[in-house]
């Protein structure tokens, strides 16, 4: 079995909240390469609702206020396959397979 491993951004003061994090070219090149190491990622569906919200742009339209040096992030995370565990959700896309039932079996 491979090892599944588990990610979040927190300060060294412990807040876990991403809209108070500054975001910084070193800390987005560090999390794509955490994400291209990866075979799958694994959201709940708050998670993946924010993910793609933030990350999924249509083609050649990067938000403006974003830096150059977050491309090869969206890149990573946008090509990742994705798996989305949720009972309300009825369909997903953006790479990604809706997970029901066992999720201990669903990710073993």
């Amino acid at each position: 079995m491979r090892p599944l491993r588990y990610s979040i951004n927190v300060t060294l003061d412990g807040c876990c909240d991403h809209r108070v994090i500054p975001p910084t070219e070193d800390l987005h090149r560090h999390a794509a390469e955490n994400l291209a190491q990866a075979d799958a990622l694994l959201f709940g569906r708050v998670t993946y609702e924010m993910m793609e919200a933030g990350w999924r742009w249509p083609a050649g339209a990067k938000p403006d206020w974003m830096a150059d040096w977050v491309e090869p992030f969206a890149q990573t995370i946008n090509a990742a396959k994705k798996y989305v565990v949720s009972s309300t959700l009825d369909q997903v896309d953006w790479n990604a397979e809706l997970v029901r039932g066992d999720l201990g079996k669903a990710v073993e």
